[in-house]
């Protein structure tokens, strides 16, 4: 019986999904931190335009979900956020994942619509799912200006939040000249300044990401973060003591990163190094299950999948790297670092 209902539970898990979406689309956390106290199903339905009915089930849902407290004051029952909702679902938290939601509410979703097409065909689903074609992963990454700054979001959210776990896997403080490749928003790079403070980080990326990235994400008060515009694969990468790859490898093919991780050997100062950030799947394949779901969302989005560090020790030997060491940081992403 307990096995029969974890599956009812995993076969409802879109409802989950999509209940948090909406709720963060609509509205509802931030509207309940802005009012700084409690608020009736009228209130909240007003606030987020929305039917009475409509946010009421929604709101039972949340409540449900432990997404939202409820209070009785004289027989009327009013909605506040809970403490991880303040933190996590409300735009003005410094560490919000709602531009996350977001995206994988807008894209990831409709990606994921044609799973079944992509573990049929082996490959990614974008000309399906949006009508582009994908020869060029990034081309249909950044098919338009809102999406590139969507995703940017999206990245610049997560290592808002789990960036500090990773560049202190390992000591990074010997190597003083960063580059982080595909670094994006400078979110992981302010994560490197701050836990380092003798280092300097350089941003590669394309150009519309740097200009992007400058405009909305990297002020001139960070001195020690700069920029560099180019694409890793195409363009010399400049002389550094370590390489960043912070979720770039799980993009691509291993002859892809092969090709990418050898550019970053040849350039990289004698006694540098590369530091190598994904989601890493156990020796055996058995887990853990986050890094498996995220395993099928490159199928869907992406030519790469996710590896173990067995896996990513061979792609950094084959392409000259010694000393790998693999650091699990018992959260979601972890560490592989190998040196020159």
């Amino acid at each position: 019986l307990a096995e029969d209902l974890q599956i009812l539970d995993y076969m409802e898990g879109f409802l989950v999904s999509k209940t948090l979406f909406t709720a963060c689309e609509l509205g509802v956390f931030d509207l309940l931190a802005s009012s700084q106290r409690p608020l009736s199903l009228e209130e909240v339905a007003q606030g987020i335009g929305a039917s009475r009915d409509g946010t009421e089930r929604l709101l039972a849902a949340c409540t449900g979900l432990d997404l939202l407290n409820t209070h009785t004051l004289a027989g009327q029952v009013l909605y506040s956020n809970t403490e991880q909702s303040s933190v996590y679902l409300t735009r003005s938290s410094p560490v919000s994942l709602t531009q996350s939601i977001h995206y994988s509410s807008r894209t990831i979703y409709l990606c994921w619509h044609y799973l079944t097409d992509a573990v049929r065909e082996g490959r990614n689903q974008y000309e399906k799912a949006f009508g582009v074609k994908s020869q060029d992963l990034f081309e249909a990454l950044y098919r338009s200006e809102e999406e590139m700054v969507k995703f940017m979001q999206l990245m610049n959210s997560i290592w808002n939040i789990c960036g500090r776990d990773v560049v202190t896997a390992f000591n990074l403080s010997p190597f003083t000249t960063i580059y982080d490749l595909g670094g994006c928003s400078g979110a992981l790079a302010k994560q490197c300044v701050l836990a380092y403070p003798e280092c300097s980080v350089t941003i590669f990326d394309l150009p519309k990401v740097v200009k992007t990235s400058r405009e909305h994400f990297v002020s001139n008060d960070n001195q020690r973060i700069n920029f560099h515009e180019g694409d890793f694969f195409k363009d010399p990468l400049p002389e550094a003591d370590l390489y960043i790859l912070a979720r770039i490898l799980h993009d691509w093919t291993d002859e892809r990163s092969v090709e990418l991780l050898t550019k970053a050997y040849k350039a990289c100062r004698p006694g540098g190094g590369v530091l190598v950030i994904e989601a890493l799947l156990c020796e055996d394949g058995s887990g853990p299950l986050t890094a498996q779901l995220y395993s099928l969302n490159m199928l869907v989005q992406t030519e790469g999948k996710e590896r173990t560090g067995a896996e990513y020790t061979t792609l950094l030997t084959a392409s000259g790297f010694q000393n790998i060491q693999v650091q699990k940081t018992g959260k979601i992403y972890d560490a592989v670092l190998g040196r020159k």
